[in-house]
């Protein structure tokens, strides 16, 4: 694309843009999503309602929903976002499985977020949380031993999605840490999908009980009031 119109012009833009936080400006190449001011928006092309219902073009069939489920997997979406396809049922099924098979924390992280002070804003142990799995990053691996910047993105895709995949266990460790007794719940099976996984971890009761609307209602009647 650089080649054929790299010195096309994209627009203009104004001083009051600039100092609007360059709002209206078209300024990046960003192929996964579009935001419409009246539309709302899009990603890969496609509708929310669209992804919900089906109708979009050119694959007019829905994203994934788990079986006891009525709205999209995440893992549809990351599918798609990632691909431009409509995933199948089977597809989404595999990269639960892959986000569930990376989703053990480093012993470190898990230790830390059980030493955290007392009183730490929850936002605050997730920032420290996420930064202290840089312990495991293939990219700074690969990095040190002198890979070509070529071959970059294949370990920022690794960690990436190592990093996806932890977000449930780093975030219902803290929340069980913070308002619970910091008790796990009963160990995740490999085929949960990632949203469940999220709800369960946080709840004390068997995964088969538990569901992600649960998990939130609890967490909005027993925790506190935090600063913002």
């Amino acid at each position: 694309m650089r080649k054929t119109v790299g010195n096309e012009v994209l627009g203009e833009c104004t001083v009051d843009q600039a100092y609007g936080g360059m709002r209206s400006v078209s300024c990046m190449i960003y192929e996964t999503s579009l935001l419409d001011p009246e539309e709302g928006i899009r990603f890969r092309g496609y509708s929310i309602p669209e992804l919900q219902y089906g109708g979009g073009s050119p694959n007019p069939a829905p994203l994934p929903s788990a079986a006891d489920g009525e709205e999209p997997l995440p893992e549809g979406l990351l599918w798609l976002l990632f691909t431009g396809e409509i995933p199948t049922e089977a597809q989404t099924t595999a990269l639960s499985k892959e986000l569930a098979d990376r989703s053990t924390l480093p012993a470190h992280v898990s230790e830390m977020i059980k030493g955290f002070p007392k009183g730490m804003h929850p936002m605050t142990q997730f920032s420290i949380a996420i930064m202290a799995c840089q312990t495991e990053s293939k990219f700074q691996a690969a990095y040190r031993d002198g890979v070509h910047k070529k071959e970059y993105w294949n370990y920022w895709y690794e960690d990436c999605m190592d990093l996806m995949a932890r977000l449930p266990e780093i975030s219902a460790q803290i929340y069980r840490t913070t308002f619970h007794d910091g008790e796990r719940a009963i160990p995740l099976r490999r085929w949960h999908p990632w949203s469940r996984r999220a709800a369960c971890v946080a709840e004390a009761a068997p995964c088969g009980q538990a569901t992600l609307a649960a998990a939130t209602t609890r967490a909005r009647t027993t925790a506190p009031t935090w600063p913002a």
